[in-house]
């Protein structure tokens, strides 16, 4: 068994050069698969609500869903670094029970660390959360829970003014105490620039090959959530014609009698 990766050793991997592969995970089977193959982090996401949940965007999705799938994930887990989504609601009214719900996803999750959105409007909540020592991944860029103020899922940074903000951003995050900085759909060229602007690792989904590492949804890598199909997205595998067609299969040999045979039944 390889020794359990710290966030120590995502750092260090930057410094070496060595890409960082990232996937999320919501439940135990899809953690422990993706675990034996060596995944590096995996990202309990507040995705959750969109590819399993069925919701629209992340909004909806509470405290006590995302402490339950990361007590899943971290069951299956025993190599990768668990990193847990702080969603919506849980981090922006105050410091203080933003500690405390990080503090849960911790405790009662398991997580070895915690995400949450935003730049320098949550530096000191950043500050705050890693001074009760709980490790804490950044993200900027487009981020999800800011859909209403962003008008949709649209590239951030295309514009000069956007640009510096969001490397004004991410040095703002760093400087709080983050020890990994997630890009989303922002580009290249600029994720390029933060990426060697600042010390910490990158992890970057539609932001371009010169990130640190790379963070992408499990769904959506293996054709299993057919309501976006943004453009960053590779599909590596088609599971889903696999699962309807097995499905399928069931269904006609109970409707032919066929299933249970003689070798199912005691």
């Amino acid at each position: 068994m390889n020794k359990p990766k710290t966030v120590i050793d995502i750092q260090r991997m930057k410094a070496e050069g060595e890409k960082i592969a990232v996937l999320t995970a919501y439940d135990y089977p899809f953690a422990r698969l993706m675990d034996q193959v060596g995944i590096d982090v995996i990202l309990v996401g507040d995705s959750v609500g969109s590819v399993v949940s069925g919701y629209e965007t992340t909004l909806p999705v509470t405290m006590d869903e995302m402490v339950y799938h990361t007590r899943a994930v971290v069951r299956g887990t025993r190599n990768a670094l668990v990193v847990a989504d702080m969603p919506f609601l849980s981090y922006q009214v105050d410091p203080v029970e933003a500690r405390r719900n990080a503090g849960r996803l911790v405790k009662e999750g398991g997580a070895q660390a915690v995400k949450l959105e935003g730049g320098e409007n949550v530096a000191e909540t950043i500050r705050a959360i890693v001074a009760m020592d709980v490790p804490v991944v950044a993200h900027i860029g487009l981020t999800p829970q800011s859909i209403h103020r962003m008008g949709g899922y649209r590239v951030q940074g295309k514009q000069e003014e956007q640009a510096r903000q969001l490397l004004a951003d991410a040095r703002a995050v760093e400087e709080a105490g983050a020890f990994a900085l997630v890009l989303e759909g922002i580009p290249a060229a600029l994720a390029r620039e933060i990426t060697a602007a600042v010390s910490i690792p990158t992890i970057g989904i539609g932001a371009g090959i010169d990130c640190d590492g790379q963070v992408l949804v499990i769904h959506d890598i293996l054709g299993l959530c057919e309501k976006y199909s943004p453009k960053f997205v590779k599909r590596y595998a088609d599971v889903s014609g696999t699962i309807s067609g097995g499905i399928s299969d069931y269904i006609r040999e109970v409707k032919g009698g066929q299933f249970p045979g003689e070798e199912h039944s005691f």
